[in-house]
């Protein structure tokens, strides 16, 4: 089984920018209504469809409303990664931190209002 999470926004061209420019995804497959990203090292994939189109059903025609949904993208070198969009001029929605539990992670938010959570999991501190 395979997961492949979708977002219905009308900001399709922001969107592929944003995960193409700023977090290295590639193009899985693109047309007119529907956009499909693949994480750097095609693990991962996630899809954007246009709202209201005429080849989609009406479970899928309203689009997001910009809240209530996050990503996590885990990485090996959560520092790097956090210094380098800092350079870009990223907004960093949540600075980098240590959690108790183990996480070292930041948060972003991409053009449609979706959290994207970056961390490297590491085992609890002691």
């Amino acid at each position: 089984m395979k997961l492949n999470a979708g977002i219905v926004t009308p900001k399709l061209a922001e969107t592929k920018e944003f995960y193409t420019k700023i977090l290295g995804f590639g193009v899985t497959f693109e047309n007119e209504f529907y956009l499909l990203l693949h994480t750097p090292n095609h693990e991962a994939e996630i899809s954007f469809l246009l709202p209201n189109h005429p080849s989609q059903q009406s479970l899928f025609q309203s689009p997001f409303q910009n809240k209530g949904v996050y990503l996590t993208i885990e990485v090996d070198d959560v520092d790097s990664i956090y210094n380098e969009l800092k350079q870009k001029g990223i907004e960093i929605k949540i600075d980098i931190r240590n959690e108790p539990w183990g996480d070292r992670h930041f948060a972003i938010q991409d053009p449609n209002g979706v959290g994207i959570d970056i961390v490297k999991y590491s085992p609890p501190q002691e």
